[in-house]
């Protein structure tokens, strides 16, 4: 017997029929307290050696509908090797077309970046000998939100905030932030035991857990989408970012990152903070050449495409990066990577992927390194 089940830890799906293996009918579930939709994670058993089309029938009112042209979904059996299917968009559905070879296979948006496999990744990374842990505080939900800091803080060094997961449904930030934590922790990797002679790291891998949990999009257990609470966070409704918002004030930031994806844009590109009023042409340069520099670097960041450029004092300040780059005076940039792939550099088979997330998140220390006496 076909079933559809989702739940676990980041599922989101809701079976309306499973009768027929060739017209299975789903729906996105909303996110909690909130109407944001596109996340979705099942698993799908039952249906071994049988030509199966699952059809996602509210997909035409999905927030970003235009995430769905091009798309194609994911397929695991293992839940480590994730590759994409073939996918239609049509009449406001979001067709998929599989046989599984398997009796039980998982389908998602993107690789999903599970709770467990956070606490693997902090485990992991507190093994070494220069990383702390500091719980700075719990979510709506009362789970930790971690931060690690790498390296020894110190006069005359520099404060490099790296955060990801805002909205807990673009999980190749987490991805991009094993790459990067991978690399930065490598003793035999010279770029980063120069860069943690000079600066100290603070990374937030996961800021939204609630979110990640549920199998939310865009938001918390509250229904905030924590990107749009940083010019006056409430400690109740978005304590996720009050708690690390005040640290930022703590430490002083001299550049920040803030690591998400984008549903319609098929491309890894930056967002800067142009359209707050201290823009200045200084902080524009070191923008530009930070871009160039990591296109260089890792190909598949690109900067032909990307979000339109707010004009100075248009920006919307509740955005972290505006916040940031205007409090500390700093150079504070959104990464944005695609669901779908990166157009410039296709993959027929994996699209854009979690290796090659990790892959852009351990490049942008060279790109750091490049520019940093500048910051």
């Amino acid at each position: 017997m076909i079933r559809i089940s989702a739940a676990f830890d980041g599922g989101n799906i809701l079976c309306d029929d499973s009768a027929a293996p060739t017209d299975i009918r789903l729906r996105i579930r909303a996110d909690t307290k909130a109407d944001f939709f596109q996340w979705f994670y099942f698993r799908l058993s039952g249906a071994r050696e049988t030509e199966c089309v699952l059809r996602i029938t509210n997909a035409g009112d999905a927030s970003y509908t235009r995430g769905w042209e091009g798309y194609r979904a994911v397929a695991s059996y293992d839940r480590k090797n994730w590759f994409r299917i073939e996918t239609e968009y049509r009449d406001g559905e979001l067709v998929l077309r599989h046989r599984p070879t398997r009796d039980a296979v998982y389908y998602a948006y993107f690789a999903p970046y599970t709770m467990e496999q956070h606490q693997d990744l902090i485990a992991r990374e507190l093994q070494s000998p220069c990383v702390r842990l500091t719980v700075l505080g719990t979510t709506v939900e009362g789970q930790d939100l971690d931060l690690l800091t790498i390296g020894e803080a110190s006069v005359g060094k520099k404060n490099l905030w790296f955060i990801a997961r805002q909205h807990p449904g673009e999980t190749m930030a987490e991805w991009w932030m094993e790459g990067f934590l991978g690399r930065l922790l490598d003793p035999a990797d010279a770029v980063s035991r120069l860069l943690l002679e000079k600066a100290c790291f603070h990374v937030v891998p996961n800021m939204n857990p609630d979110g990640s949990r549920l199998g939310n999009l865009r938001t918390n257990a509250a229904g905030a989408n924590l990107n749009r609470e940083w010019q006056d966070p409430d400690p109740e409704r978005s304590p996720e970012v009050y708690h690390v918002r005040e640290k930022m004030r703590e430490t002083g930031v001299d550049l920040c990152l803030d690591v998400h994806g984008d549903e319609g844009l098929p491309y890894n590109f930056i967002a800067g903070a142009q359209g707050i009023p201290d823009w200045t042409p200084k902080r524009d340069r070191l923008l530009t050449d930070f871009k160039r520099s990591w296109q260089q670097i890792n190909p598949d960041f690109q900067t032909q495409h990307g979000y339109p450029i707010a004009r100075k004092g248009k920006a919307n300040m509740a955005i972290c990066v505006n916040h940031v780059s205007e409090y500390f005076g700093c150079l504070a940039m959104t990464l944005e990577m695609p669901f779908k792939d990166a157009d410039n550099h296709p993959d027929p088979e994996y699209g854009w992927s979690p290796e090659r997330s990790k892959k852009l998140g351990a490049s942008v220390l060279d790109a750091v390194h490049a520019l940093f006496d500048r910051l």
